[in-house]
């Protein structure tokens, strides 16, 4: 029996026969008397403080368990909170002489938490493969530099952290093993693989996984924001900083006594540089108009229509988008930048390439079927249309491409519901339909943003923590994958595994069996920080 079990008996002793000696709570509660004498002694340097009793109780006890482990947790593991912090906080709330408060104790509880949380998630993980649940992965890869370097392999539809590896290079022998030993424990494999076009990325893709290579989309644009965004913006601030000075000279000389109430060549000067305002701020509207554009044109159906698109479509749009920008800057004397918009024409194919692969898995799925041409006509104009634009409505921030894209959703809305099929189907088989057009949906990823998310979230936790044990870093994976919950309350690895796992916190606690017992403290309760 352990000292806190043994504190309560005697607790509980003393609430039920009040005032004791030694000799009577000994022969009440079967402990020795040498036992209680220390015991009891403990209880009174613990009772200092009006709510001390309450620590006492077995509830009191659980919640101070419950409260030291949540802390810890919630501040300490998933925000970076250092040991002298929390140490302060613990005992500023009068709790050192009832749980040990010191940084070197709550590193102990620390690593207890640590260690249940890898062994949970460990244990989860084999249910979920053992289940036979586990999704063909649409895998994002990327590298970030922290104290070192960790390459991060994400499923970008569920937000799965698959594996973040600490590693001495980012080669492509060093990423293939890495990949290749998670494979094999998930017993799965990857769809296609979305990157920033490293090297080493391409070939794992192409050679390594033999799949599909897609570049990221956000790159392409950001390439095409950093070679004029800044440029542009820049000229539309300069010629509002002339405009005001010639408004200013303009009122100056106006003011004067002297001056005749008709400066014909000042005001000229104004209208010229108000002009040129006009002018650099429809330059930026038409830049912005074409980079929504360029967004809007890599999807599987046209905006414009909702029809089916082909990957030479999208190539042409694409590239026209391109064009258009590239003509704008030559057009109003721009910085040439010759090199990065090489670049992104060169990525323009492979981004294409995705939407006949994305139709190639539609084509696969519906084959079992045989479907009429009507049923066929309702599936790719109605059903899947719908169900994307709904999904790409939800997830864009944009408001000027959401209006775009809401526009095309009320469009296919109206087709969709007055189709003779949707009226037809009972709402079971529907719902069915809608869940499978879903899942596709999400099998449609053209960014790696996701796992760009994860490197500054790395980066916040590493810059918080001042350095930290390498083993740090999985515990992080996991709290990610089993603790971090989107609106409808799922976690990654809960869709990831396509079945629920139970709360993570409430399952490492119940791995905490006892606090560290606080020092024996001989002078008067003071806060030392």
């Amino acid at each position: 029996m352990g000292f806190w079990a043994k504190s309560l008996q005697i607790f509980k002793s003393l609430c039920d026969h009040g005032t004791q000696s030694v000799r009577q709570l000994a022969q009440r509660t079967g402990l020795a008397k040498s036992s209680v004498h220390r015991l009891t002694q403990a209880m009174g340097r613990r009772d200092v403080h009006p709510e001390s009793w309450l620590w006492e109780t077995e509830e009191g006890r659980h919640w101070l368990m419950r409260l030291v482990a949540a802390t810890l947790y919630t501040f300490g593991l998933k925000r970076g909170v250092g040991m002298d912090t929390m140490s302060e906080f613990f005992a500023r709330l009068r709790l050192e002489r009832q749980v040990g408060c010191s940084p070197s104790a709550l590193r102990g509880v620390m690593q207890a938490l640590e260690a249940a949380l890898l062994e949970t998630a460990g244990r989860w993980e084999k249910d979920g493969v053992a289940a036979g649940e586990v999704r063909e992965i649409i895998g994002a890869v990327d590298e970030t530099f922290l104290e070192q370097m960790i390459l991060v392999f994400q499923d970008v539809p569920t937000g799965y952290i698959v594996q973040e590896e600490v590693a001495d290079d980012r080669t492509y022998a060093t990423w293939k093993a890495v990949v290749d030993a998670r494979l094999t424990a998930l017993g799965t494999e990857v769809l296609y693989l979305v990157s920033d076009r490293a090297k080493a990325l391409i070939q794992l893709a192409e050679k390594g996984l033999e799949c599909l290579s897609m570049p990221d989309f956000f790159h392409v644009i950001h390439e095409i924001i950093k070679s004029y965004s800044l440029a542009i913006g820049r000229c539309v601030r300069h010629a509002h900083q002339e405009l005001q000075k010639a408004e200013e000279a303009l009122g100056r000389r106006q003011a004067q006594a002297h001056a005749a109430p008709d400066r014909p060549e000042a005001k000229a000067e104004v209208e010229a540089k108000r002009a040129e305002v006009r002018r650099w701020e429809e330059v930026q509207r038409t830049y912005r108009h074409q980079l929504e554009t360029l967004s809007l044109s890599l999807h599987p159906f046209g905006i414009a229509d909702s029809a089916p698109q082909t990957s030479a479509q999208v190539e042409s749009h694409l590239q026209a988008a391109v064009e258009a920008i590239e003509a704008l800057a030559q057009s109003h004397a721009l910085p040439a930048r010759p090199a990065a918009m090489a670049k992104v024409r060169k990525q323009v194919p492979a981004l294409a390439a995705l939407v006949d692969f994305w139709w190639h898995g539609i084509a696969q799925d519906l084959e079992p079927f045989r479907l009429s041409p009507m049923w066929r006509s309702w599936v790719y104009e109605c059903l899947l249309p719908l169900v994307y634009w709904e999904h790409q409505v939800a997830h864009t921030r944009c408001t000027r491409r959401r209006a775009k894209l809401r526009e095309a959703l009320e469009a296919v809305h109206v087709a969709f519901h007055t189709h003779a099929i949707t009226q037809q189907l009972a709402p079971q088989v529907l719902e069915e339909w809608k869940a499978w057009a879903t899942q596709r949906t999400q099998a449609f990823q053209r960014t790696s943003s996701a796992v760009e998310g994860r490197n500054g979230t790395l980066a916040q936790l590493h810059h918080n923590q001042r350095g930290l044990p390498k083993h740090r870093y999985k515990v992080w994976t996991v709290l990610h994958n089993f603790d971090c919950r989107a609106a409808d309350g799922t976690t990654p690895a809960t869709r990831f595994f396509r079945q629920p796992f139970p709360d993570l916190f409430e399952t490492v606690l119940s791995h905490i069996e006892v606090l560290p017992r606080p020092r024996q403290r001989h002078d008067k309760v003071a806060l030392c920080h």
